[in-house]
């Protein structure tokens, strides 16, 4: 008896110290860091990809790149798709920090399977980029493993969108998406309640690794 009591006192102070180190990992902001280096390890592995790199004529004339690595769509004739990545505006011959975005949605129509895919958007005017951090809930366009163009219906500006997919998924389908900055990251990583705009535009965001590291990638492959 005593020793199932003492099993079970251990087993629950084991699970309290694992949501406790989970919590504290978060509040540290660990996984916006990891976010962020797996959107520079995306940059870097599409371009790297003969037949899915960007052009460069067009990373270069970019005024903002947002990228969700590993993003899950997944149907039985209806589906879902959740994503968080990071989006950095160009600041002269630099990039800003980033901040933290989500992109949700649902789709219907012949579908079936799970895929995963890392996206990234190429935001290829100002309008769009300032549309982009102000609008709390911005409908995206279709997202295919080639560039497709991407039409901002309240300001006409264009965004060009790229992915890498892995996985299985069949069938048409008709998709929306939606695109919300992360304001509850921004804290976790930066300690203040920032506003996507700060970040982009004011460079509020700080230095913090992997920060560096990601502007290093921008202006590897964009500048």
């Amino acid at each position: 008896m005593i020793r199932k009591l003492l099993a079970t006192v251990a087993l629950t102070i084991a699970v309290v110290v694992l949501q406790i180190s989970r919590a504290a990992a978060q509040d540290d902001g660990v996984e916006e860091a990891e976010r962020i280096t797996r959107s520079a390890a995306v940059l870097d592995a599409i371009m790297a990809a003969d037949d899915s790199a960007i052009p460069d004529a067009i990373l270069e004339r970019a005024q903002g790149i947002a990228v969700f690595p590993g993003t899950t769509r997944a149907g039985f004739g209806f589906g879902g798709m959740r994503g968080r990545g990071v989006l950095s505006a160009r600041s002269g011959d630099s990039w800003s920090a980033p901040a933290f975005l989500t992109l949700t949605g649902g789709s219907f129509g012949l579908q079936i399977g799970v895929q995963r895919s890392d996206i990234i958007l190429v935001i290829m005017v100002p309008e769009g980029l300032d549309n982009l951090v102000s609008n709390p809930g911005l409908a995206a366009g279709p997202v295919g493993r080639s560039a497709a163009a991407a039409t901002d219906l309240q300001l006409s500006a264009q965004i060009l969108s790229y992915s890498r997919a892995r996985g299985v998924f069949a069938g048409i389908t008709i998709n929306g998406s939606t695109i919300r900055q992360d304001v509850d990251a921004n804290e976790r990583f930066y300690g203040s309640r920032l506003e996507t705009r700060r970040i982009v535009f004011e460079d509020g965001g700080g230095a913090r690794e992997p920060v560096g590291l990601w502007r290093q990638t921008l202006a590897r492959h964009a500048n």
